[in-house]
């Protein structure tokens, strides 16, 4: 927030565009942090930072929207500046009456336990928490998908990798790819399924449900050799452990392309693709749609 008002204290006009441009040079962001997304996907890291702050210092009286997208420092935001404060946060805006009002308005009124606090302690936007709330909650969900799935027997195993071939666009119909992937292994499900409904190409697939020890270099390399058999080019080894260094380096190194799957990518996969799970609840975000106002 200090450094965007910093940016407007001439007390000109500025396009956000301008002011995030400005502050993606005065911060000397690479052209990878430039073009960091949010994990939605909606919109770069830096933009939503610079809208937030805008947002905040708006409603506290430090800079006042003139237009669509063009924002100008105010009076009160040059009486802070003035100040020379060392930081601009949530809880210096709460000297503001505005600000307090907004907040409370918000139903954020600070308690010893209140989302408003969490925000001003660890200088997270609304959309940070929100996201980090979702993150906790999948990455809570994925571990007990993870163990329900090792509890399981080793045919249930086979057919929740069926299910989940046939959800990503693998293997054709689930009658299809049954019949390509059911030649019981060792402690896990062997095939060849096809790669697309057509069957142009094949994919070896090798799964293994276990839990202590993690899959090792040899293990990949007897897969590969095993590729040769079927003249297949690609595989996807699939296991609930996870797999030892030497083995991710193996599979960088030679030319066919293996897939390696652990038990925290299948449990990901399985929540992504809706195998084993179901929603419960939804929520639908909107935002000020400004171009609805112009007259």
């Amino acid at each position: 927030m200090l450094p965007l008002l910093r940016t407007i204290r001439d007390g000109n006009e500025w396009a956000l565009k301008d002011v995030t441009e400005h502050l993606t040079v005065e911060f000397g962001l690479s052209d990878d942090e430039r073009d960091a997304m949010i994990p939605s996907g909606n919109t770069r890291i830096i933009v939503n930072r610079v809208g937030w702050a805008k947002a905040y210092l708006k409603e506290a009286g430090l800079l006042e929207p003139v237009r669509r997208g063009v924002i100008k420092i105010t009076e009160q935001g040059k009486a802070v500046l003035a100040e020379e404060p060392e930081r601009v946060d949530m809880s210096f805006l709460e000297r503001f009456p505005s600000y307090i009002e907004f907040r409370d308005r918000k139903g954020k009124a600070k308690t010893n336990d209140s989302p408003t606090e969490v925000i001003a302690d660890a200088s997270q936007t609304p959309d940070d928490l929100m996201i980090q709330a979702y993150q906790e909650m999948r990455d809570a969900l994925a571990e007990e998908l993870l163990q329900q799935v090792i509890e399981m027997s080793d045919k249930f195993f086979e057919r929740l990798v069926v299910d989940l071939l046939v959800a990503m666009g693998y293997g054709g119909s689930i009658e299809d790819a049954g019949k390509a992937v059911g030649r019981s292994g060792d402690g896990g499900i062997d095939g060849v399924i096809k790669e697309d409904k057509l069957g142009l190409d094949v994919i070896v697939l090798q799964a293994k449900r276990w839990t202590a020890n993690s899959v090792s270099r040899p293990d990949i390399q007897s897969f590969a050799g095993s590729m040769e058999a079927f003249r297949a080019n690609k595989g996807v080894f699939i296991t609930t452990s996870t797999f030892s260094r030497p083995a991710v380096e193996y599979v960088e190194q030679i030319q066919r392309k293996i897939v390696l799957i652990d038990g925290e990518r299948l449990a990901n996969l399985m929540i992504d693709h809706g195998i084993g799970v179901s929603p419960y609840r939804s929520f639908e975000l909107k935002r000020f749609d400004s171009d609805y106002f112009q007259e």
